[in-house]
């Protein structure tokens, strides 16, 4: 199979050497004005005024700026969906460099009493400091918080922060304390001593300090472990650089960390129009709580909304036991720069672990699962529960990371990578392992299974353990930000075996996966898209030094029931293409009015207008202790949209296709969810409650580009009670400190 050049998507890497140097001086003029658009110079608006783009944001057909454009020389067939040629693998070999675990970060006990300085408090420290000329200058708060009552953390005092995680968004640099918290020989014998440059193989080039910005600058990425009744601080340190334009072409220095599904206040919730500053820092509340506290199980007397009391025992707490959490993951919100930013590195892991999913598989106490984990910790033990974060990237001539911004349709890489490792082995002992597989590409979906066909079993979706484990040879296309958790058991295998994990999802631009491939055609080398194939190497190395005592229970986590909760309302939002910004106080700068993105991409809510995003703008305003029904609408079959509701998770009621006709749900989507693939033209009906906390929560599609340019809607919980509005005013961010305005706009069915 060949793509042509005037697909608008692909340079051959059969292309012959002409025409590949051909493409990559068309990029390198891009990549300026690329880098112009990122920093502020030129708007979107003036590059279609030049006729550089076009309208819907593909390049224009100009010769020496489009990598696609025709020309003289052969396009030769086969191709790479980055947008540019094929990024150099500098005589890389597939598999020939282990895959780093994550690097776990160290525990700050007593937060609240010297353990964080300067300590933690319910509103925002409005410390002055001196603000950097670049950023215009005179003096502003040391937290980029919100300021006042509103934004103080919920409930601080009464869930008040136990344990402190502290981190730095962060230049490229080398690792010095890698922390896997595993024996070298469960980490394919990577020596933690060693110092870990910046590099996606360590034949590749290192990263410059700008090409990457991840949490603390370093590879591999990075991991918070938290536990149940055991609230939690991040404060979270804004070290990128002050110049906007020091970010190689593209990335913005101000960020927003959203906790992907965290059920706390909005404060907490990285909205996308909370952002904060270098030099700043922002305090995350993270009460770690089970949903319905104030509700369900108030007494706390069912150990099954418990926590490992950290000596082989349970503690109670009040609180739904259904809503259990095990895999999150956290990464930047900054409105309209999230594509960029996530890609760049801004995205971290967040194992939760609880009296069900304790993370000791040893504890036979009728309440733990014991899924695959290790026993030698109380709880948190990683020894076979391994995160890994798949993501794919591309990276230009010299090795650097490459980013198209002008890919309004999505942004694919060409070159797939587990734990920013370019195509990794892992070595594994013969017994079952947790391999928690997190999405974080901004475009590209995935599906997997191994390369001898041989069953996996899923346990888990978005971070939710399923009511009934999952056997399947291959997975579901996996959306991006969607989690899956696997069990596989490494037993059936001879010491010396190799096998693969093998994607099959091919994509031909970042609108939608074009098709899902065959094993055997992916194994064949059948597909032009280069992230098709073989990607993660699992290597059978000894048997188990301890007896496997984990076990994959027929029962988990059953559904909440939600029948005898009446329907508060329903609601119906579509996404889809040819939105408008129709607001008369619209700032397209984003950052000196309330965040109105014009885009490709907007959101239509309850049969009104299809609108681009404005973080100024309502929504939709559920009451306080009510559940709704919400259908998400794809309004075209050309793409397909992962739709992330933040704040509480949801039961998907039923699915529709393009005809409108229903489709089943598959038993893998019938646990809680909080991303809604709406499948190409099809649409999803979801139920959802909203209690617990207050505050402007965000819905928006998790292709983030989509997201970006301009897919996003914000809604808020209605009622909250004392300190809440209604409704809420909106921030307005800068370096010198944050103000609020009235909201831009209320649509008329919000409330």
């Amino acid at each position: 199979m060949s793509y042509k050049d005037d697909d608008g998507f692909f340079v051959s890497e059969k292309a012959s050497k002409a025409r590949q140097r051909e493409a990559e001086n068309a990029r390198k003029n891009r990549a300026e004005i690329i880098k112009a658009h990122s920093q502020g110079k030129v708007s979107r608006r003036d590059l279609v005024k030049m006729g550089l783009i076009t309208a819907g944001g593909l390049l224009a057909p100009i010769h020496g700026l489009n990598p696609f454009v025709n020309s003289a020389y052969a396009s030769g067939g086969g191709g790479v969906p980055t947008g540019a040629p094929a990024s150099p693998l500098f005589g890389v070999k597939d598999f020939s460099t282990p895959m780093p675990r994550f690097d776990v970060a160290p525990r700050i006990p007593n937060p609240l009493t010297g353990g964080l300085t300067p300590v933690p408090q319910a509103e925002a420290n409005q410390t002055l400091q001196a603000v950097d000329p670049a950023l215009g200058g005179g003096f502003g708060p040391i937290e980029g918080r919100p300021p006042g009552p509103v934004w103080a953390h919920q409930r601080f005092n009464q869930f008040a922060p136990q344990v402190g995680f502290e981190t730095s968004q962060a230049q490229a640099q080398t690792n010095h304390t890698y922390n896997p918290q595993v024996p070298s020989s469960l980490n394919s014998g990577i020596d933690p001593t060693q110092p870990i440059p910046l590099k996606f193989h360590p034949g590749l080039p290192t990263q410059d300090p700008n090409s990457v910005w991840t949490f603390n600058g370093t590879i591999p990425p990075y991991l918070v472990q938290g536990r149940y009744g055991e609230p939690i601080l991040l404060r979270h340190h804004n070290r990128l650089p002050v110049d906007v334009t020091q970010n190689n072409g593209f990335g913005r220095n101000t960020i927003s960390t959203h906790e992907h599904n965290g059920h706390h206040g909005a404060e907490n919730d990285g909205f996308t129009g909370a952002f904060f500053f270098p030099n700043q820092f922002y305090d995350y509340h993270w009460p770690i709580v089970h949903a319905g506290i104030f509700s369900v199980n108030t007494d706390a007397t069912d150990p099954r909304a418990g926590s490992p009391d950290g000596s082989g025992g349970i503690t109670k707490l009040p609180g739904d036991w259904h809503e259990t959490m095990s895999t999150h993951w956290f990464h930047d919100h900054m409105f309209s720069f999230t594509s960029q930013n996530v890609y760049k590195g801004n995205a971290a892991m967040f194992n939760i672990y609880s009296s069900l999913d304790r993370g000791n598989e040893a504890i036979n106490d009728g309440v733990n699962l014991r899924l695959p984990s290790g026993s030698s910790k109380d709880w948190g033990n990683l020894d076979y529960d391994v995160n890994i974060m798949l993501n794919e990237k591309a990276w230009d001539a010299n090795g650097q990371l490459y980013f198209d911004i002008f890919q309004f349709d999505g942004f694919v890489g060409d070159r797939i990578c587990c734990n920013l490792t370019y195509r990794p082995y892992f070595e594994v002992e013969r017994r079952k392992y947790r391999f928690r597989i997190l999405n974080a590409s901004v475009s590209r979906f995935f599906k997997y299974g191994l390369s001898d066909g041989s069953p996996m079993i899923q346990i888990a979706n978005d971070g939710n353990l399923l009511p009934h484990p999952v056997v399947q040879t291959m997975s579901d296309e996996q959306g991006i930000a969607e989690r899956y958790d696997w069990v596989i058991d490494f037993s059936r295998y001879n010491i010396g075996d190799k096998v693969w994990m093998v994607n099959v999802c091919e994509h031909q631009d970042g609108k939608k996966p074009s098709k899902d491939r065959t094993l055997a055609d992916a194994l064949g080398g059948k597909s032009a898209d280069p992230c098709v194939g073989k990607f993660l190497e699992f290597r059978i190395v000894r048997n188990p030094a301890q007896p496997d005592q984990s076990q994959v229970p027929n029962t988990m986590i059953p559904n909440p029931d939600l029948s005898s909760i009446p329907v508060a309302r329903e609601r119906v939002f579509e996404f889809g293409a040819g939105a408008s910004q129709p607001l008369t106080n619209a700032d397209t700068s984003f950052i000196t009015g309330a965040g109105n993105q014009p885009g490709q991409w907007g959101v239509r809510t309850d049969g009104g207008p299809t609108l681009n995003a404005s973080f100024g703008r309502i929504s939709a305003a559920p009451k306080f202790g009510t559940r709704e029904i919400w259908t998400l609408k794809n309004a075209g079959g050309g793409w397909d949209h992962p739709i992330h509701i933040h704040f509480e998770e949801g039961q998907i009621l039923s699915r529709a296709d393009g005809a409108g006709n229903a489709v089943p749900v598959p038993a893998w989507e019938q646990g809680r969810k909080d991303v809604y693939r709406l499948r190409p033209g099809g649409s999803v009906t979801i139920t959802m409650q909203f209690r617990d906390w207050g505050g402007m929560f965000m819905e928006h599609c998790h292709n983030t580009v989509h997201e970006d340019n301009a897919m996003l809607v914000r809604w808020e919980i209605n009622g909250g009670g004392t300190p809440f509005l209604s409704p809420l005013p909106t921030p307005v961010c800068k370096a010198q400190g944050v103000t609020f305005i009235a909201p831009d706009d209320i649509a008329p069915t919000a409330f």
